[in-house]
């Protein structure tokens, strides 16, 4: 029987998953990986460090579920989009690797909007500029770095620097660069007139040559092999932007239906065979279906906020929950249930590592009195993130004709009951979840399915090997009382917009 491993890397965590053809999880392997935090607002990863923490979950893998090396038909990766990988002239990484919560380059992206770059660069490939995007980056480094900005071979998003671990062969692949500004979406390839808007034209030659997300771009080699436990010669396929593997896990194959993601990122996407060019939502980029755009709402402004609280702030209640044989999350999620959507709690803006609102907002708890506990915050940090999803939701809604049948969720919120629930209630859309641990990691096993022949196309896959659970109908009765919080969350916005600027003077003076 052939057996697909899926690697998902995450802003926090490595992942490796086993499926079967039917999609159907065997075991799974997870590791955390370490954020480097050299100034304030700047992410990185050790790219050495990430490229052992993919070989250690794929043997892990392995080694639990037993499967032999043989039997693994195909490996499929994803990864977190935006940030920058850089491999070097000298064969060895540039630097470390920036994540996709980087704030550095926000300047650029600033000036870029009052200059009319922006508007230039929208009209080829049909997206605002982010703080994050690897052009924003390369453009700090070239000016912050020269010496590194010199000595790049290859610009590698996330999951195609593992994949050229891997392989040893260098390719960027299509999903995850068509998001990145690097390629005009109308001619769907890289645009030397881009580069040119934003200063970087030398790096044309270093955009290794694009892939599709289910097309075999190269094999295990020797050396990965004796790292990985794979074997050698093992297919490798181009694989996902993880957005796009977890809308492939959740059965997302149509327009029907809204994607959302809460991770690390607040991600609210839905596909169409157009772009929306009216410039209303934050990015237009290509679908793993070629005949579909993947239209796009996001910010680092979700569960990874609540994986904060639960750290920071709840030590004594995770060893508790620890010694008891309690999960943390469990009982996190009886005390929200506990103090109930009636209940005032804070305002919580969920901008610990980005904002959708202003470039430097800072996350807050607004409203705090002496009755709250850690209960009422809690259930304020579930409401806080559900309301930055809805934010970007309502602007999808504005470009659509008819609504959508239902929310398919997955990530942290779509493991806990009362979480998607309050996501059903706020949105006022039915939610269905998807009925496997590791969503992206499916994405990716579903696309190395494809490409080693077990189905012919990619909407075959889908259908065969992904499940969802019975669908989360909103609370009529509730529609009321969120809709008024999320007046008074989106009014707390607007009353701080003057605030973030002066903060983020005293941040860098620090």
């Amino acid at each position: 029987m052939n057996y697909y491993i899926g690697l998902d890397n995450g802003g926090t965590t490595t992942k490796a998953a086993v499926f079967d053809r039917e999609g159907n999880q065997l075991g799974s392997c997870s590791v955390d990986t370490a954020a480097l935090t050299p100034k304030p607002e700047f992410i990185e990863r050790d790219m050495e460090e990430m490229w052992e923490a993919n070989c250690a979950v794929v043997r892990g893998v392995l080694e639990k579920t037993g499967i032999p090396a043989e039997q693994i038909a195909g490996l499929g990766i994803c990864g977190h989009g935006k940030g920058l990988y850089l491999w070097g002239k000298n064969d060895r990484p540039v630097r470390n690797g920036i994540i996709s919560t980087d704030n550095r380059a926000y300047r650029y992206v600033d000036q870029w909007r009052a200059d009319g770059t922006e508007e230039k660069v929208f009209a080829l490939s049909c997206q605002h500029i982010m703080n994050c995007q690897p052009v924003a980056l390369l453009a700090w480094i070239r000016d912050n770095e020269p010496e590194n900005y010199a000595n790049i071979k290859y610009v590698f998003e996330c999951k195609d620097y593992v994949r050229y671990r891997l392989t040893g062969e260098a390719r960027g692949e299509i999903t995850d660069y068509s998001g990145a500004n690097f390629m005009n979406l109308n001619t769907r390839a890289y645009d030397k007139d881009l580069l040119e808007l934003f200063g970087i034209p030398e790096v044309f030659e270093a955009l290794p040559p694009l892939v599709r997300a289910d097309e075999i771009a190269g094999h295990v080699t020797a050396e990965a092999a004796a790292k990985t436990g794979l074997k050698e010669g093992t297919p490798v396929v181009g694989g996902f932007f993880d957005i796009n593997a977890c809308a492939v896990a959740s059965g997302v194959i149509d327009p029907d239906l809204i994607c959302m993601i809460a991770g690390t990122w607040s991600i609210n996407e839905y596909i169409r065979k157009t772009p929306v060019l009216g410039g209303q939502v934050q990015m237009n980029s290509l679908f793993a279906l070629p005949e579909y755009y993947l239209i796009e709402e996001s910010s680092a402004t979700s569960a990874g906020n609540n994986e904060w609280f639960v750290k920071q702030l709840l030590a004594e209640a995770r060893e508790q929950a620890k010694a008891s044989g309690q999960s943390i999350y469990e009982i996190v999620n009886g005390w929200v249930e506990e103090i109930g959507p009636h209940a005032f709690v804070p305002v919580f803006l969920p901008f610990l590592m980005a904002s959708n609102v202003h470039p430097n907002a800072k996350a807050a708890f607004v409203g705090l009195n002496v009755s709250h506990t850690r209960k009422h915050m809690a259930r304020s940090v579930y409401e806080g993130i559900a309301f930055c999803h809805r934010y970007h939701l309502e602007k999808l809604l504005a470009t659509r004709e008819e609504p959508p049948r239902a929310i398919r969720l997955s990530g942290g919120a779509a493991k806990s009951a009362v979480w998607a629930q309050m996501f059903a209630d706020i949105m006022k859309i039915p939610v269905e979840t998807v009925a496997v641990d590791e969503a992206g990691a499916l994405g990716c096993a579903i696309a190395a399915a494809v490409a080693t022949g077990e189905y012919s196309t990619l909407s075959e896959a889908i259908t065969a090997m992904t499940d969802v659970h019975e669908a989360i109908l909103p609370n009529q009765e509730l529609a009321e009382i969120y809709d008024r919080k999320y007046a008074l969350y989106v009014k707390t916005i607007e009353c701080l917009d003057g605030l973030w600027d002066e903060m983020q003077k005293l941040v860098e003076e620090a």
